[in-house]
């Protein structure tokens, strides 16, 4: 069997170009968002298939990677679905085991508590530009506050942070699942079918309102509600106070203090807010997954014309493993996204220590070295970056090289000149 160089699709190698920026910008979430009172904790890589397959992860529950049982508990002759073979899967995201542990661990935990999470999540995914099946992400929640201040900290401390790494000009969406019903239930459609409306919904962006209305009739619903759709929509693009426009239209569809929560936060947000970006309300933002209760929230960057980064509140989970509702919030950053974008843009970690090369000649004795490597550490405990290595025959190739890795100074060291 021939051994294979490139990574598994789907995975990449990182060079040490990009890790010096990937540790940058990680070292920034942690500075920034502990700021903001954030916590970092770790959960494992690997969780129960019961938690992963809660039906609380949408779309995600299938791509997991799932883990076979080891051992005597493997037992292929008695197995009659997948479901016998599997104990476990690598984790798709950060929110579930988040939940888990916080049951675990909730009595010794400070309430509210603000958890931020930095690990590789893995899905079964088709890998795409800024896209891949291991991925790092970073994720901040609080746990345990039902007011929307949860809410205004989780924006704030996301686009302080994306503003501290060079970002401008990227817009902030904001909407609430309450909203979402509301606007289904006033066009008409039965709740059972809410879940489909919004999957067409959230096309919006891509083929616009006929577009939507388009799919809607042409997935079987009747035209007076898809009509109503439609007129919600006209309207709404004619007003300056949009979220009042529809606050005003909705009526008694929309649960009480739903709109005037989500306009204190797009108030709050834009009084204080620390970044170059916009915040919008946009009533055709939708989050795939099956757990938000309210509040939802997504970051567009013109660079990837994609989101990067997205949360919102997820009042329910905790209580599956409880039995107890808590109310929770979170903001997680397409991180893999994010250093795409500084990749391409030809960012570099600032801030980098001075990088020296000590090119030694081949035939050095043992006390000479020993002097070269006594220089290099003097130099090291100043702060400095020193390499110790032996010189090459193409010494102007080997220097190339190193420029091209940041070393801005050399020093050759050859045996008949040391001294001094």
């Amino acid at each position: 069997m021939d051994l294979i160089k490139k990574p598994t699709t789907g995975m990449k190698d990182i060079t040490p170009e990009e890790m010096a920026l990937r540790n940058y910008v990680m070292d920034e979430i942690k500075k920034t968002y502990s700021s903001f009172g954030f916590s970092q904790i770790e959960t494992p890589a690997v969780e129960h298939i019961e938690n992963l397959c809660s039906k609380q992860g949408g779309e995600n529950e299938k791509l997991i990677f799932k883990i076979l049982k080891r051992g005597e508990k493997l037992n292929l002759a008695a197995a009659e679905s997948e479901n016998d073979l599997v104990d476990s899967g690598l984790r798709y995201d950060l929110t579930v085991p988040l939940s888990r542990f916080y049951a675990n661990n909730a009595a010794t935990l400070p309430k509210p508590f603000k958890a931020l999470q930095m690990g590789n999540v893995w899905r079964a995914d088709r890998p795409q530009k800024g896209r891949f099946r291991q991925f790092m992400q970073c994720d901040i929640d609080i746990l345990g506050e039902p007011s929307n201040l949860a809410e205004i900290e989780l924006v704030l401390a996301t686009t302080t942070l994306l503003g501290r790494v060079g970002f401008k000009g990227f817009k902030v969406h904001i909407n609430d699942r309450r909203i979402l019903k509301a606007m289904a239930a006033y066009a008409g459609f039965a709740e059972s079918d809410y879940d489909n409306v919004f999957i067409e919904l959230d096309k919006m962006d891509k083929i616009g309102l006929d577009g939507v209305c388009g799919c809607l009739i042409g997935s079987g619903f009747e035209e007076s509600a898809v009509e109503k759709v439609r007129t919600l929509f006209e309207e709404f693009d004619k007003q300056s106070d949009k979220l009042g426009c529809l606050k005003n239209t909705l009526g008694d569809f929309i649960e009480e203090n739903a709109a005037d929560n989500l306009a204190e936060i797009l108030t709050a947000v834009e009084a204080s807010k620390g970044a170059n970006c916009e915040i919008v309300f946009d009533p055709t933002l939708v989050r795939g997954m099956s757990y938000y209760t309210g509040t939802i929230f997504e970051i567009e960057m013109k660079e990837l014309n994609c989101s990067v980064a997205g949360g919102g509140r997820y009042d329910k989970m905790i209580g599956r493993f409880t039995g107890q509702d808590t109310p929770a919030c979170g903001f997680s950053i397409g991180f893999e996204r994010i250093i795409t974008i500084m990749m391409e843009q030809g960012k570099k970690a600032p801030g980098t220590t001075e990088k020296t090369a000590f090119l030694v000649e081949k035939g050095i004795d043992g006390e000479r070295l020993g002097e070269i490597i006594v220089k290099a550490q003097e130099l090291r405990a100043e702060g400095k970056t020193v390499l110790v290595t032996r010189m090459n025959k193409n010494k102007k190739f080997q220097k190339e090289q190193l420029e091209a890795d940041g070393y801005t100074e050399f020093t050759d060291f050859y045996r008949e000149a040391l001294k001094n």
